[in-house]
């Protein structure tokens, strides 16, 4: 080829590849695009962290919720929104108060309620590992740790250990419950709520709202709590009677209709939630999210 025939082709060549740039930058800046994107890394990229606008998050492609919050910019703060409305509207917001979080994950909804400064401080709990590191790592990077603190161990009724069951896709449905035979099994610290409140020098009455997502060991949990529950702190959860089986549901039931009287449930489908008495709470939905009202 002559020299003037190669710079033609390495013009062209150039112009292509510049073209075919453009035309994936745009692809991949839609919602398609990046679900491909996400979907199709390999593992050895081991975190991604993205500018979601008003805060950075860093997560595990691997991870569900990771590979929803790269699609879509966050993971379910509508519900975080929704919640603090509903709060606001009620009276039932106290700004000098502390958040607990129990059930960290990765901080998506810790950053949310950072950010809203609804709460003075927050506690926030978690026991898998992977999930701690991206945790630590979320507050930090948003300058969020004189409001955050970050517990690692699991919510239960005594100190010490127990077995924890990974869940490899989905970290948000890693569990004191195995769920699936590829679970992997390792073993995490436990404490109870009160021995943590204590430790922090956090008195029960300083706690504002407790939110919980423990997959399945939720009635667990609740019972190491009992002063908090006393109090009538407003409490919202992931109510799973799935997990629970039911002779446990109908026992979580009334253990909580000792505490509350009423509450707010939220379904999937329905865009406003509905008021019940606590003990009318339904246990053949396999899932639903309950706000119980002081």
């Amino acid at each position: 080829m002559s020299g003037r025939g190669w710079l033609t082709a390495k013009f062209w060549s150039k112009r292509l590849r510049k073209g075919r740039n453009a035309v994936l930058t745009r692809l991949f800046d839609t919602r398609t695009g990046r679900r491909l994107l996400i979907e199709n890394i390999g593992p050895r990229v081991a975190s991604m962290t993205i500018d979601a606008g008003d805060h950075l998050i860093t997560f595990s492609p691997a991870d569900y919720i990771g590979r929803k919050v790269f699609r879509k910019g966050h993971f379910e703060r509508q519900h975080v929104d929704r919640l603090l409305s509903v709060l606001r509207e009620r009276g039932l917001l106290r700004p000098h108060s502390c958040l607990l979080e129990i059930g960290g994950n990765i901080g998506t909804q810790t950053v949310y309620f950072a950010l809203s400064a609804a709460y003075r401080r927050i506690v926030s709990i978690e026991p898998d590992p992977r999930n701690v590191d991206l945790l630590r790592r979320n507050i930090d990077q948003n300058k969020l740790d004189g409001t955050v603190t970050v517990v690692n161990c699991a919510a239960g009724a005594a100190s010490g250990r127990i077995d924890f069951f990974m869940n490899e896709s989905n970290h948000g449905k890693s569990s004191a419950f195995r769920k699936s035979p590829s679970d992997r099994k390792i073993s995490v610290p436990v404490r109870p709520v009160n021995e943590v409140l204590e430790e922090l020098l956090i008195n029960p009455s300083d706690v504002g709202l407790v939110w919980m997502d423990i997959e399945g060991y939720e009635p667990v949990a609740c019972r190491s709590m009992t002063p908090l529950l006393s109090r009538r702190v407003p409490f919202y959860m992931e109510f799973t009677p799935l997990f629970y089986g039911s002779q446990q549901t109908g026992e979580f039931i009334e253990m909580l209709a000792g505490f509350y009287e009423t509450c707010l449930v939220f379904f999937e489908d329905d865009e406003l939630p509905r008021e019940m008495r606590v003990v009318d709470l339904p246990g053949g939905v396999e899932q639903y999210d309950v706000l119980f009202l002081p």
